[in-house]
């Protein structure tokens, strides 16, 4: 007899995995593979970094921490909101995490009973919904688009056919790249306080951006969760570190959560993110290229048919409307990397109704690599 296997399980894949795997297998045969489809700099972590893990690993002993994580991190997190954005904020108030996927889950525990309803953009990150549907929570899509700048609003909110408990809003987003100005996150903002929704405010791609300012809804409202990493400005994917900044009434909570999910975040990388705060240099040079690569191709791909694209304020995405040559994304981001080596994304990824007729395009490679993908898009589309 078959045991059970839970239903929590059944989550849709991420395809962006999937993605990597075709591409891994074309080039362990031989052939090349442009990287358009991974949400991870080109670059690795800082030197700085580097250099601080290194010294960890010969002088310190690496068990466990605290759950909220060490102290001296803790206070370079705060410091930074002090010289990013103006802002105090007590240390106390920082829960160090296991990236910000560690973040996402304790603070959906953390905020949210089964049943309750939390509203998300799609497109949009997948994990929001997945986590959220692997919890027992509703994740209730606002369809977002090109004349909303892909954000929700405070209409779409108000024009809900139900109370929501939730919202999660990401600024830049993944996938489209586009941001909400401070004046929208303040509009937003003030909704859910008026109206009792827990506002979960992803952050992770703030520092990438291309003129418009990244505020933190921490700066609005104690109440926001706001969930940041180090995986994406700081070059630390792999590090698997990040961190929430919370209300005093959920420090309890989350490091009750944190002690029984995870113990403790990765030690190791608790002590070299230290140092990430001291690489700015290197690590804006890293945004000079993303620039370059962002510039490149908002002029390359409309001149390859690609015509409908996110404005791409920050991060280094790009969301691309293909409804003009196929309506299986899936099946045209598979062709584009059999017959050219190009790897993108599907938009089905990030959102299963509307995502058929869109793919995502990152742009955080080397520009050369953005010159040959753009160049061999072209003549694809040209040749279908």
């Amino acid at each position: 007899m078959a045991l059970k296997i839970s239903q929590r399980g059944h989550v849709p894949p991420f395809l962006v995995m999937e993605v990597m795997q075709a591409a891994a297998d074309r080039l362990a045969s031989g052939r090349d593979v442009l990287h358009l489809e991974v949400g991870q700099p080109g670059t690795a972590a800082p030197r700085g970094v580097r250099e601080a893990a290194k010294r960890a690993i010969d002088n310190e002993r690496l068990g466990y921490t605290v759950a909220l994580g060490i102290d001296p991190l803790r206070e370079a997190i705060a410091h930074h909101y002090l010289d990013f954005y103006g802002l105090t904020v007590p240390p106390e108030r920082i829960v160090v995490t296991t990236g910000s996927s560690g973040g996402f889950l304790l603070s959906f525990l953390a905020c949210f009973d089964p049943g309750d309803r939390v509203a998300l953009a799609e497109p949009g990150y997948p994990c929001y919904r997945n986590i959220l549907e692997a919890l027992g929570l509703e994740a209730v899509a606002l369809p977002v688009d090109h004349d909303t700048r892909f954000q929700p609003t405070v209409a779409m909110l108000e024009a809900l056919d139900a109370p929501i408990d939730g919202l999660i809003l990401a600024s830049p987003s993944n996938p489209t790249g586009t941001m909400v100005s401070p004046a929208e996150l303040e509009a937003v903002a003030g909704h859910c306080r008026r109206s009792g929704i827990r506002l979960i405010s992803d952050e992770i791609y703030h520092g990438i951006s291309y003129g418009m300012e990244a505020a933190t809804a921490a700066a609005i409202d104690s109440n926001t969760v706001v969930i940041n990493s180090f995986s994406k400005y700081f070059s630390m994917t792999g590090w698997r570190i990040g961190w929430m900044v919370v209300g005093e009434d959920l420090v309890k909570p989350i490091e009750r959560l944190a002690q029984n999910f995870f113990i403790s975040p990765p030690t190791l990388s608790q002590h070299a993110a230290v140092a990430a705060f001291d690489c700015r240099d290197e690590l804006d040079a890293n945004i000079a290229v993303y620039a370059a690569n962002r510039d490149l191709l908002l002029e390359e791909l409309p001149r390859a048919g690609l015509t409908r694209l996110s404005q791409s304020d920050g991060a280094f995405y790009i969301y691309a409307d293909i409804s003009e040559h196929t309506d299986d994304s899936e099946a045209f981001c598979r062709a584009l990397l059999d017959e050219t080596g190009v790897a993108v994304t599907p938009g089905l990824d990030f959102d299963p109704v509307r995502g058929s007729r869109s793919m995502r395009i990152s742009y955080s490679g080397s520009t050369a690599d953005m010159a040959q993908a753009a160049r061999r898009m072209a003549d694809w589309l040209a040749r279908r």
